[in-house]
């Protein structure tokens, strides 16, 4: 199980930033959202799945790495790199491109192993700060898949661009960006939140009946 979300998700990556999606991200917001969703919300969780419990498992190693700091970190790569100024850098260099998603997949490793890694923490309490960590960026990912959406003017560029044989207006392609934020990024947090915060219920729950079959 752990070796095949590892596999996939390491092929996920391979396929984002080796295909042509990545390259379409140069010129159109909605291409660059697919990639950057595609590496934090799919590849990021797949390949963190496939590290826990390993040698390569940080959380293990310091509470340093714990979901609510990650969480953090995720908020400020991904709004820092989705200003203006930088995001125009980043289609202009590819230093800088490499850069952003270099970050952005660590920003996503470090949240996802810290929620579900063999941390420090004790099972249900680890449950408890992932399923905080994982709400609280489905929170700040919808802020800014709706600011990016509902923007009445575009913040990338001004003239048409094609994303997928679709040729759309630069207001067109940021607002589809920001919907695949939404359907996509904030989507898939929200859901690993719930697990988290449904499996520490049902610790919990069982808790309690062997505490009262323990007290009769």
């Amino acid at each position: 199980m752990k070796r095949t979300a590892l596999i996939v998700g390491l092929l996920m990556l391979a396929i984002i930033w080796g295909g042509p999606l990545f390259a379409a991200g140069e010129n159109s917001f909605t291409a660059h959202m697919l990639v950057h969703m595609g590496v934090v919300a799919v590849a990021a969780p797949l390949v963190a799945l496939g590290l826990s419990g390993t040698e390569w498992d940080f959380s293990r190693r310091s509470r340093l790495f714990s979901p609510v700091p990650a969480s953090l970190l995720e908020l400020v790569v991904v709004w820092v790199w989705h200003a203006p100024a930088l995001r125009a850098v980043a289609e202009t260099s590819p230093v800088a491109a490499a850069a952003e998603q270099a970050s952005f997949l660590a920003a996503g490793l470090i949240l996802w192993l810290s929620c579900v890694g063999h941390s420090g923490y004790d099972r249900n309490e680890r449950s408890a700060a992932g399923a905080f960590g994982l709400l609280f960026t489905s929170v700040h990912m919808t802020l800014l898949g709706a600011l990016l959406a509902l923007t009445p003017r575009p913040l990338y560029g001004t003239g048409d661009v094609t994303c997928l044989g679709l040729t759309l207006s630069a207001g067109q392609d940021q607002a589809l960006g920001g919907v695949i934020m939404l359907m996509v990024g904030a989507a898939v947090y929200l859901v690993g939140g719930l697990a988290l915060l449904a499996r520490l219920l049902a610790a919990q729950d069982a808790r309690g009946r062997t505490d009262r079959r323990l007290a009769r």
